[in-house]
């Protein structure tokens, strides 16, 4: 039962995840990768910044030592040569005394010289870790400013993707059917051209009828003003029309006579 329910917590966890990236705006989801990974130089900076105090008190340390050692490495000296006069001079006391504080000294420089040597190890150490440290902030701030300028170019494609789909949704619009109760833009279209065409042709057959009456009337405007110059040239001649002369052997003929 455990086991299953572990089961159904990690599908749910992944279905909510898929659901949250799907609806997720890229825009702001750049912005937060973009200021998670400003965080994260930020705190880079801040550890090597410990790393290379480290190393510069490591090295304040060290000087300090070697000062000491100096010091005590000139006491210790002076201490052999006043144990060294005071033998000369007989002076028991002195010479003990002396050779005392010769020996405390050298005891102290052993003890110097081995924090020396442990100090120049840490030292060379941090110094290691300092150069690291620095090499890994310039690694990091290389990274991000390119990081900055890849933000640039895909916020762009990002505008530019939400123009192309905004453009792919009108045309799909102008292409597809809205719903049952409205006309496609091809629908319209067609529609609108077919009355077209059709106004076109109704008015190319008007424009010929008209044509055709206007050619039979000037037509026949034209054979009566040839019939009146013939009947102008016969009269000048002195002739009859071909119907009255036809009428005129009608009339004499024999039939016609009975």
């Amino acid at each position: 039962m455990l086991q299953y329910l572990k089961k159904r917590w990690k599908y749910f966890v992944a279905k909510q995840n898929e659901d949250f990236e799907a609806s997720a705006d890229p825009k702001v989801q750049l912005e937060q990768a973009i200021a998670e990974a400003k965080d994260q130089h930020v705190r880079l900076r801040g550890q090597a910044a410990n790393v290379i105090a480290n190393q510069k008190q490591t090295e304040l340390r060290l000087n300090r030592v070697l000062e000491e050692l100096e010091r005590v490495n000139g006491n210790a000296l002076r201490a052999v040569q006043m144990a060294d006069d005071a033998a000369r001079q007989g002076d028991r006391d002195a010479m003990e005394r002396y050779t005392d504080a010769a020996e405390q000294f050298a005891t102290r420089l052993l003890t110097l010289e081995e924090e020396v040597e442990s100090l120049k190890s840490l030292h060379f150490q941090a110094s290691q870790a300092a150069e690291q440290a620095k090499s890994a902030v310039e690694q990091n701030a290389n990274l991000l400013q390119k990081k900055l300028v890849q933000r640039q170019a895909l916020l762009s494609q990002l505008d530019q993707a939400k123009m192309q789909e905004t453009v792919n949704a009108a045309m799909s619009t102008l292409s597809e059917a809205v719903g049952e109760d409205v006309p496609t833009f091809d629908q319209v279209r067609n529609k609108i051209e077919a009355r077209y065409a059709k106004a076109k042709a109704t008015a190319e057959l008007t424009e010929g009828n008209v044509e055709t009456q206007v050619y039979e009337v000037e037509q026949a405007a034209r054979k009566i003003e040839a019939q009146s110059r013939l009947d102008t040239i016969r009269n000048n001649l002195g002739l009859q029309a071909p119907n009255e002369t036809a009428a005129i052997s009608e009339r004499s003929s024999p039939e016609h006579k009975n």
